[in-house]
Parts: C-alpha cells; sequence; structure tokens
C-alpha cells in the first residue's frame, strides 16, 4: 500500500508530479528521449529552465531587481557562498544560531570573515526561536534560518535590520505568504517542498553583489551564474525540471495562499492531538512551534515499542525523531494530504 511519508526529506510530492516526472524519464516533450539525457542547452531544456526560474518570481511577487538560480551543493554550499558574495573583507557579518544547520552556517562564514552570532537558542537545545536582538548597520548582512527542521521550530515573523537580509528558507520555502521582498537573498535546498534532491534554490537581488573586495572562487560567485542564467556548469538537469513540475502544481493549485491554509490545518489537527492527549508531549515551544516539522516525544517510554508498531502498521513511515531531539518528528510539507495526518492522529488516540 502507498506509505504516509512523514519524512524529512527528501520529502512528499505532489502525486502529479511524480506522474509526469516518470513520463519524461521516458520521453521528454516527444523527443525520443528522456529527461536525464537531452542536452542541458537543448532548446526543449532551455525553456523548462527559463520557465522555472520565472515562475519563482511570479510566487514570491518579485520584481526584475531579483535573479532566481537553480545550483547544485545543497543548502550546505550556500554556506559557504553566501559570505564569499557579501561579506566584504574588512567587515562582519550577524547571524542567529537557531539550530544544526544555522550553526553550519555559522562555521563555514567564519573560515571566511568575522562573525558575530547576535541571538542563539543553542543552551535549550534550540527549542525556541531567540527574539530580543537587533542588528544594526555596521554588519554586512544579517542571516537567519526560518525554519529548524530538526528542532520543529520555526520563525513567525522576522526581525527589522539595518543591512542585507538574507535567509536559509531550505525546509518551508513556498508554504506561507511572506514579503519575500524584506530578503535581499533567499536560498533553499529543493528536497522539501520544491523537487527532490540535487537542485538548490537561489534569489538574489542584483544591487548587493560585487561589492566585498574579495576575490571569488568562479563557481562560487552568484554573478557568473546570473551571466550564465544558470548554465554556468551542467545544472541538475532532472531535479530542475521536476521542481518546475512542483511549482507549475503549487500555481494552478491556488498558490502560496492556498498551501498555506492547508499546512495551517493539517499543522492544528497534529498539535491539537499533541496538547490533548496525555500520551504525548511537545518539544518546541508552543509560539515558536514548525508547521512543516512537528516534533514530540511520549510521555511514559514503557508505550515506545507499542506505539511504533501502531504506526507503521498503519502504513507510516519516516516518523523517527532526530538523534539529537529524539522521540518523534511528522514533517507535513506541501504535499502531505490532510488524510495521512489523520491517520497518524488516529494512531496518537488509540495509543
Amino acid at each position: 500500500m502507498k506509505k504516509h511519508n512523514f519524512s524529512a526529506g527528501p520529502s512528499i510530492l505532489p502525486q502529479e508530479v511524480f506522474r509526469k516526472a516518470s513520463e519524461a524519464i521516458l520521453d521528454f516533450n516527444g523527443m525520443g528521449l528522456s529527461i536525464l539525457e537531452i542536452s542541458h542547452r537543448s532548446k526543449e531544456f532551455v525553456a523548462v529552465m527559463d520557465e522555472a526560474r520565472a515562475i519563482v518570481k511570479r510566487l514570491m511577487k518579485l520584481g526584475d531587481d531579483y535573479e532566481v538560480l537553480y545550483l547544485q551543493g545543497g543548502a550546505s554550499l550556500q554556506f559557504l557562498m553566501v559570505p564569499f558574495n557579501l561579506l566584504s573583507v574588512d567587515g562582519k557579518a550577524a547571524y542567529t544560531d537557531t539550530g544544526t544547520w544555522a550553526s553550519g552556517a555559522i562555521k563555514e562564514a567564519k573560515n571566511i570573515g568575522n562573525v558575530d552570532v547576535v541571538a542563539s537558542s543553542k543552551e535549550s537545545n534550540y527549542s525556541y526561536i531567540p527574539k530580543d536582538y537587533t542588528v544594526g548597520s555596521e554588519y554586512d548582512y544579517f542571516h537567519c534560518t526560518s525554519n529548524n527542521t530538526i528542532f520543529g521550530t520555526q520563525m513567525k515573523t522576522f526581525p527589522k535590520v539595518d543591512t542585507l537580509m538574507v535567509c536559509d528558507m531550505s525546509s518551508d520555502i513556498f508554504s506561507r505568504e511572506l514579503d519575500f521582498s524584506q530578503f535581499d537573498l533567499i536560498y533553499a535546498g529543493a528536497q522539501k517542498n520544491m523537487g527532490p534532491a540535487g537542485a538548490t534554490l537561489v534569489v538574489v537581488k542584483k544591487s548587493i553583489l560585487g561589492k566585498t573586495g574579495r576575490k571569488i572562487p568562479t563557481y562560487l560567485d552568484y554573478s557568473v551564474h546570473i551571466d550564465k542564467e544558470s548554465m554556468s556548469n551542467t545544472p541538475p538537469v532532472f531535479a530542475v525540471y521536476a521542481s518546475y513540475l512542483t511549482l507549475k502544481f503549487l500555481e494552478e493549485n491556488g498558490g502560496i495562499a492556498a498551501a498555506e491554509e492547508k499546512n495551517n490545518a493539517k499543522a492544528k489537527l497534529l498539535y491539537d492531538e499533541i496538547d490533548s492527549n496525555p500520551n504525548f508531549q511537545g518539544v518546541a515551544a508552543v509560539e515558536d512551534r514548525s508547521f512543516m516539522n512537528a516534533t514530540f516525544t511520549l510521555t511514559d517510554e514503557s508505550k515506545q515499542e507499542a506505539f511504533d508498531k501502531a504506526w507503521k502498521t498503519a502504513g507510516i513511515s519516516g516518523l523517527n525523531g532526530h538523534r539529537s531531539v529524539g522521540g518523534y518528528r511528522a514533517s507535513i510539507y506541501n504535499a502531505m494530504p490532510i488524510e495521512s495526518v489523520q491517520v497518524l492522529v488516529d494512531v496518537m488516540k488509540s495509543l
């Protein structure tokens, strides 16, 4: 039977995307060739890349001052590319430390230049989002992580800062309406709400580039990728195509606003059960709970064997929590139907 996939990523995608992508593997656009073997320079794939870039700006309501790139290396490479492109030789950057991936970004930036961690929730095992901090104009940029997949926390609002705003949105991009123009650079690994692993999205304001005074290795230079329209080297063709299909599906089904409404309903259903069922307790601070990754534990560990057997029998997959948190993690990305969340809730009620 079809599994209810609560994996944190690579994650569930719309069934229509799986169908169209699988058809393209056998025959792409009637060419008699697979999407896996066509030239990335062919007019057929160039059209895919152009639309994959354009649809991002439509969904985010961004103008021509922004460029959209599809790169490789995951968000982890962006930990390095951001400071190379935005941190001046004698400048410094401000970061918030809200989880594993935020701390990874901080580590890489410190290899490039001066970094101040202006806020952190590390002392509480990243169970909340810090809020009482300011970021002034003495910084070249401010970096935050909007959603913390492992710990189940999410930024509900973003601070006003007197510098450039950079955000890693890998695990909640396109899940809720935001004023995306408040960000100067957004990056995200595709494998949550956008597509399969292999592609990384970067949305960057062109005017902020070329001002650091440092020599940037060719592949790490955003300007190079902008000039080559994401074709500086062979792009991840299939991952870009599947991301295009996913974003097209999103746009044709009400856009981000419709996705947010569904995501709110799924999160409410699950968190209501966590809060009302004495067998479970949430991990993250209530006001900072992620609507993408719900983390929770059993109040009585002696029931673990029974609960694990029940959810596996129900066809649920990927529910185990990360080792640094323990317990359980239900990832409920855009493509997760509320019916699957209900299956999980029913299992929790039965314990």
